[in-house]
């Protein structure tokens, strides 16, 4: 039986960089993903792109993945938040000393990065494809046997399984949940108008439409969009023709960025809350969306997986160096504290914004503008908001303050 200080269930993008994280610091980690990398790689395995923030980014950087993504990101710059297409907006412009509030990237070049980080760890090994048949925790350890028999043990397993975990359920962790009834449509299109680095949030009350500022291709200029729509529109708009796709989308984002052409395919999924009772158990820790899953009104559920990569790295380099039992409950009970109000206060915050800007009606209307004008005039609110949107309110792990442990 080979061991190792932790086994990773689920070799995700937070999985992944749990795994580097704890390499970059000596301990050892063997992750299990039941998905072939050379699929998860190839360019039609996920559509979608994804906002890392500022301090996610000191974190990949410090462990050594943020070189290998030079280049492949763009900067946003600044983020525009409107109520439909009224004139007036909350715009989010920090210093240009500060640097960037975050970077745009394709998941599949921050999948790419993280692999190769991955295979290069001293300290890391990646199995996949690899299905596990049997997971088993007890007071000793944690142990996983494979489909082909192969066994693991370590004193600590860790779930980064997704918004479906199964490790997640067989511990028997309770999970509130519930259904927006919409789905994001995601693409990639190219515009006749720079974009500026700026990104968008518009709401209706249909949902929001988010328009994200991407690196240039060779045709020029390209965004990506999360346009949220209700449920049983979802496959029709995947199956409109290009033309008339990129007809509505310009209705949607009010001609800003000039004409528009496809360059990507279209995408959709469901959108769910979903937030777990508690995040650890006996010798397991849940992290990303095996324990808790947001809508993307905000573009924080990956950062909030990366959060929890770090407070969890930042735990067991700690305990390490202490000679602790690394599954210990005295471990895990800070990692949980650390991370458990945290994460429901972000998920709360999105659902409440979900729920607000979709109200219909001029009251609801009025309300939000005033909101809006009102935080737009207070410069401490703006302050605060542009620091969740770098992701450095709360006490920050030091990874995500660009430190090693």
């Amino acid at each position: 039986m080979e061991r190792a200080d932790v086994i990773i269930l689920g070799g995700g993008l937070v999985g992944l960089t749990l795994g580097i994280a704890l390499d970059a610091h000596g301990l050892s980690s063997i992750v299990v993903d039941p998905v072939d990398p050379a699929s998860a790689l190839a360019r039609g395995f996920d559509g979608r792109a994804s906002a890392v923030s500022s301090a996610s980014h000191h974190m990949l950087d410090a462990i050594g993945v943020g070189a290998r993504l030079a280049g492949q990101g763009c900067p946003i710059g600044s983020i525009r938040v409107t109520d439909g297409l009224a004139p007036r907006a909350l715009v989010f412009d920090p210093d240009p000393n500060s640097g960037p509030l975050g970077v745009m990237y394709e998941n599949r070049a921050l999948r790419r990065a993280l692999h190769e980080a991955a295979v290069a760890a001293e300290h890391l090994t990646l199995l996949a494809p690899a299905t596990p048949a049997l997971v088993e925790r007890d007071a000793a350890a944690g142990r996983v046997t494979l489909a082909d028999g192969r066994r693991f043990a370590a004193p600590l397993l860790i779930a980064a399984e997704g918004r479906n975990s199964p490790t997640r359920t067989a511990a028997g962790i309770r999970v509130a949940r519930w259904n927006y009834h919409h789905r994001a449509i995601i693409a990639t299109l190219g515009h006749e108008k720079p974009h500026g680095q700026v990104a968008h949030e518009i709401f209706y009350p249909s949902g929001p439409f988010a328009l994200l500022p991407m690196r240039d291709d060779a045709e020029g200029p390209r965004s990506a969009i999360v346009w949220t729509v209700a449920e049983e529109q979802g496959l029709a708009m995947l199956d409109l023709p290009d033309r008339a796709f990129l007809a509505e989308a310009e209705k949607r984002m009010g001609g800003m960025l000039g004409r528009l052409r496809s360059a990507s395919p279209r995408s959709s999924y469901p959108l769910g809350f979903h937030h777990t009772a508690r995040i650890t158990a006996e010798r397991l820790a849940l992290v990303g969306d095996a324990a808790h899953g947001i809508h993307p009104i905000a573009g924080q559920g990956l950062n909030l997986g990366f959060r929890d990569a770090a407070a969890l790295a930042e735990v067991l380099v700690d305990a390490a160096r202490l000679g602790m039992d690394l599954g210990d409950a005295q471990v895990l009970e800070r990692y949980e504290r650390w991370r458990a109000l945290d994460s429901f206060l972000v998920a709360a915050a999105t659902d409440s914004l979900t729920r607000l800007f979709g109200l219909p009606g001029r009251a609801p209307r009025a309300i939000r503008r005033f909101g809006l004008d009102m935080v737009s005039r207070i410069p401490p609110l703006q302050r605060r908001f542009m620091q969740e949107a770098r992701g450095e309110t709360g006490t920050l792990p030091k990874l995500l303050q660009g430190e090693t442990v």
